[in-house]
């Protein structure tokens, strides 16, 4: 995929942008998840975005990726963070701040989200702070806004959550690989033959492209977690809203999607079947119709 780069800066913060293609299409902006960078979207699935009409850009949030880290910041892992008060390296707000210097930086007044788990949650809420930039809002395999801090909990499979951030490998390459395979295994979809071929192909492109392994660094993903929201409830949102869930998510009870759908006035909630934390090649016509029927 040809894949045009830019830089859109929040104040010192530095994201790293990525023009994925559809020039002339109604823009839409690809967030994703928990520390990892934005060149674990699947080829096929942007294409067929870019096919049903949309130009599709995708970002870097910060402490992921290509973008601003805050290393300095002491922290612990994810969990800890939700159960822990620590002064966080920054709040949710300037999370959904980057969202709209990223359309900035695009040349884009306003534009379609997609986000997915963490990225859909930042895309929840750059939609309730910046309503005017949003045309419509998709959130997938997500915890509602409205759940802060420790309440996020009721929502997260706990032991999974531990079992991942107790992982280990070692150091180097084949072991930032290891990582990224074993978390694209760990979360894949029960009811589809997972796609070990696809997996690796973004985790190699992720490290070949110089960028640190955002599945190994747990306290960039803390930081993530940690940042605190004091934003519109969900309730006040006015954003045509669709929201996915897989039926079978090992990470996020589909409980959340559920919530997260009966908040938002007049929102649209699809469980997809067999359906894990990840975007399986199958379930890719229905999250494009789904989104395309949002956006028309």
């Amino acid at each position: 995929m040809f894949r045009t780069p830019y830089t859109a800066r929040n104040g010192d913060v530095r994201l790293a942008v990525d023009d994925l293609g559809g020039a002339g299409g109604e823009p839409l902006l690809l967030l994703m998840g928990l520390g990892v960078s934005r060149l674990w979207w699947p080829d096929g699935l942007v294409t067929a975005l870019i096919d049903a009409g949309f130009s599709v850009a995708s970002f870097d949030g910060r402490d992921a990726g290509g973008s601003t880290h805050f290393d300095d910041v002491p922290t612990g892992n994810p969990v800890s963070a939700l159960l822990r008060r620590r002064p966080p390296a920054y709040t949710a707000e300037d999370l959904a701040d980057d969202t709209v210097a990223v359309l900035d930086a695009l040349g884009w007044q306003r534009a379609h989200l997609f986000g997915i788990s963490q990225g859909g949650l930042v895309a929840q809420r750059t939609a309730l702070r910046h309503p005017h930039r949003v045309h419509t809002l998709t959130s997938y395999a997500a915890v509602p806004s409205d759940a802060r801090g420790a309440a996020v909990l009721r929502y997260v499979r706990l032991p999974f959550l531990t079992r991942l951030t107790r992982m280990r490998h070692p150091a180097g390459r084949a072991g930032d690989v290891a990582a990224g395979l074993d978390l694209a295994r760990a979360i894949a979809s029960p009811g589809y033959p997972f796609d070990e071929q696809d997996a690796r192909l973004r985790v190699e492109r992720e490290l070949d492209a110089g960028l640190p392994s955002g599945v190994r660094d747990s306290r960039a993903q803390a930081r993530q977690v940690r940042a605190p929201w004091r934003g519109p409830r969900l309730r006040d949102l006015r954003v045509p809203t669709l929201v996915l869930h897989g039926e079978r998510d090992p990470l996020i009870r589909p409980s959340a999607g559920r919530r997260l759908a009966a908040s938002v006035p007049g929102a649209r909630y699809v469980e997809l079947a067999e359906t894990g934390h990840d975007l399986p090649r199958e379930v890719w016509p229905t999250v494009v119709r789904e989104i395309r029927a949002l956006a028309g």
